[in-house]
């Protein structure tokens, strides 16, 4: 029976990332459980795979600060973009932020094809369990028993179900006696408790807002939806909730009191939201929708609460909505300069498996390819 120097576990960004920069005097092999490679990475942002950020840090990160550094140190934002353009693929940037590739995630997708077409690939392959024999992996899929001298498990967390997602990185951890965080939904909208029913009744409206969680503030768009709220402001909000309060600030450009000041209008039409957000907003304040020039000091300090209403979510919206996972194999159980397991030679943990968690706006890509790249570095120089 071959057995292969490298065996990936999981075709996605991670996988394929540490795929493309090992040696090609190396035997790989990469399984997955989907028909084709790169599914998530197909998926998206819309299509368009949201590759990384402008304004890259590890304080984008929940998770081990000085691990992140290191991995970042080895792969920078820059040595990603740098590594597309000699690929061929020039990433544009949307909202002066966000780097995603220019016509579709095709681009991206073909770089992997081309960087592991020496691998071989076993596809629609689940995965059951991992053991080592002596000096050698032998790995268990549905369909085969494969074998190899160094193992990398880069098989994601547990959302996106449909594309075959599940917790067997976590398994095949713990199974090594390896330190795990078990996974929790991450970038995911939050349900709402019975006092703020009245945001599920504006689903489909969006505002821009600021969310203070955890002593983070998060400024993007948040979305009011059936069971909630969503929106990117929540989303990234989420990572850092787990439970207790959020505060809110509806209006984060402007001043609620400097906007009403000899203002005429009625207070709904003088706030600058969708006037069912600003009529259901002073209704939730228990405030009357009066003109500027009847509002009492009291209404004045209720209406500072536009800018920090706080209120307790109730959950979310769970692994079926979820971006990506929270949780994974602890940090203090790898080699930060390898992603090599302390304690188990040449097994590897790489991507969302791991402990580190990025906010929205391909942070998670951006640590999926560093993670990746990292680790092929630390096999290549083994």
């Amino acid at each position: 029976m071959k057995i292969y120097d490298v065996l990936i576990l999981g075709a996605g960004a991670s996988g394929l990332m540490c795929a493309s920069h090992l040696d090609k005097k190396l035997s790989v092999g990469i399984v997955d459980s989907n028909s084709k490679i790169a599914q998530k990475l197909k998926i998206s942002g819309g299509g368009k795979c949201n590759i990384t950020n402008v304004q890259l840090s590890r304080d984008n990160y929940d998770g081990d600060k000085e691990f992140i550094f290191n991995v970042f140190e080895s792969f920078s934002k820059e040595d990603l973009l740098n590594y597309l353009h000699l690929s061929g693929v020039e990433p544009v940037i949307r909202k002066k932020r966000y780097y995603f590739c220019k016509d579709s995630s095709d681009e991206i997708i073909k770089i992997f094809k081309k960087a592991t077409n020496h691998a071989d690939i076993f596809l629609n392959s689940d995965i059951l369990w991992v053991k080592k024999e002596g000096d050698i992996f032998e790995i268990q899929t549905l369909k085969e028993l494969l074998r190899a001298k160094k193992v990398v498990v880069a098989t994601g967390g547990k959302s996106y179900k449909s594309l075959g997602a599940s917790d067997i990185g976590l398994e095949i951890a713990k199974s090594f006696g390896i330190k795990v965080k078990e996974f929790t939904p991450a970038l995911v909208g939050l349900t709402v408790q019975k006092e703020q029913f009245w945001m599920k009744e504006l689903s489909g409206l969006s505002c821009p807002v600021a969310i203070n969680v955890d002593s983070k503030v998060i400024k993007e768009e948040l979305l009011f939806a059936h069971k909630g709220i969503s929106g990117p402001a929540v989303l990234s909000a989420s990572l850092y909730w787990q439970k207790g309060s959020i505060t809110i600030d509806f209006l984060p450009e402007s001043n609620i009191l400097e906007l009403i000041k000899g203002s005429k209008k009625q207070l709904s039409s003088v706030i600058p939201l969708p006037k069912r957000l600003s009529k259901a907003l002073l209704e939730a304040l228990d405030i009357e929708d009066v003109k500027c020039k009847r509002v009492t000091a009291d209404i004045k300090e209720k209406l500072k609460q536009i800018h920090s209403y706080e209120f307790a979510p109730a959950g979310n919206f769970g692994f079926s909505k979820a971006e990506v996972c929270r949780g994974g194999v602890l940090t203090d159980e790898l080699n930060p300069y390898t992603l090599e397991s302390l304690d188990v030679k040449n097994l590897y943990f790489i991507g969302e498996v791991v402990d580190v968690t990025g906010e929205l706006g391909g942070y998670n890509f951006q640590w999926a390819f560093s993670s990746g790249y990292v680790c092929a570095n630390g096999i290549n120089n083994f």
